[in-house]
């Protein structure tokens, strides 16, 4: 899973440069992969808490940033977004949203008013149900040296499409 998930990262996020800020951590091995081995509501969220902790209390030299599998219990697009949905209360009750900020992937993703078959999609398509956790402090310094944050987006379909349906879904099977 780990190994299929880092494949993932190298061919699509790295390859096509998705994620301009993820070369660094990567390359310095300060990425933390965590499989999620239960399938009820509480299981998944105490290992969202359990990460989440693992994360603030460790190094950034360390972790830089965390990917959480879920391989087993949220298959469905919608119970994922619920799910999602809690972890983002908790950060903001919380009051951790100045610390850290949640990216979503799954293999199903689907952007609400986009049509179905928009390549769009793959930009957040992984091969398992995955929560990125992302130190908010990196991300404001990577995005001060960036002139048009949103461009990033725009950049990231203008590439899927310059691939092509078939080539996108090659690198990305899982989410055809």
């Amino acid at each position: 899973m780990i190994k299929t998930t880092r494949l993932w990262l190298n061919q699509m996020v790295l390859g096509l440069n998705l994620c301009p800020f993820s070369h660094s951590v990567v390359a310095q091995d300060q990425v933390h992969y965590s499989v999620c081995s239960g399938t009820k509501d509480a299981q998944l969220k105490q290992f969202y808490v359990t990460e989440l902790q693992r994360l603030l209390e460790t190094s950034e030299n360390t972790i830089a940033t965390s990917l959480l599998m879920f391989p087993q219990g949220l298959e469905a697009f919608d119970d994922y977004l619920d799910l999602l949905d809690w972890f983002q209360q908790l950060l903001e009750q919380a009051e951790l949203t100045e610390h850290v900020q949640l990216a979503s992937f799954h293999p199903q993703y689907q952007f609400e008013g986009v049509a179905f078959e928009d390549l769009s999609h793959f930009t957040n398509r992984s091969p398992y149900p995955t929560i990125h956790l992302l130190r908010q402090a990196q991300m404001t310094k990577a995005l001060a040296h960036v002139a048009d944050p949103e461009q990033i987006f725009a950049d990231n379909i203008e590439t899927l499409n310059k691939l092509g349906r078939q080539k996108v879904e090659l690198l990305c099977p899982w989410g055809k």
